[in-house]
């Protein structure tokens, strides 16, 4: 039973922080916070960006949350922390070194799926600036990129 309502409150977490995460995107880091976000939407050099900082806020959330679960035995508390870390974890490893490219592990793919994630991105940043962006989502996108890229791979 302890093992159900762990993996049910991860994956409930991990969905969770999709809905959360467009919601924070479009209403908080391009609303009142976007001049912390902004630094993502500008050419940058560094490779850190302050725009890092919401990274680091939700793993704090998360590393309390498994911190405290796991302390107390609750394994609802350790799910929502385990949920969340894995969501940051895919994350960064689809926006910020596939997308991105932060850190370059990843050549070009013939995956419809990760196109089609990749190229809602793009979209996204075509605007520079806080409002006329597109696709605020990192894995719920506009059905329309995943019918496209799907397309492609059925005509080639």
């Amino acid at each position: 039973m302890t093992a159900i309502i762990l993996t049910i409150s991860t994956l409930s977490s991990f969905i969770c922080m999709e809905l959360a995460s467009w919601f924070i995107h479009k209403y908080v880091m391009h609303g009142p916070l976007w001049n912390i976000h902004k630094t993502h939407h500008q050419p940058n050099e560094h490779g850190i960006e302050l725009n890092d900082a919401f990274a680091i806020f939700f793993a704090a959330i998360a590393a309390a949350l498994l911190y405290t679960g796991m302390g107390k035995g609750n394994m609802v508390m350790t799910g929502a922390g385990a949920g969340i870390t894995l969501y940051g974890l895919i994350y960064f490893i689809l926006h910020d070194i596939f997308i991105h490219k932060r850190i370059r592990l990843f050549k070009r793919t013939n995956n419809p799926l990760l196109n089609a994630l990749a190229e809602a991105h793009r979209d996204h940043h075509k605007s520079r600036s806080r409002s006329h962006s597109t696709s605020y989502g990192l894995l719920l996108i506009n059905i329309k990129y995943y019918k496209k890229h799907y397309r492609k791979r059925k005509n080639t």
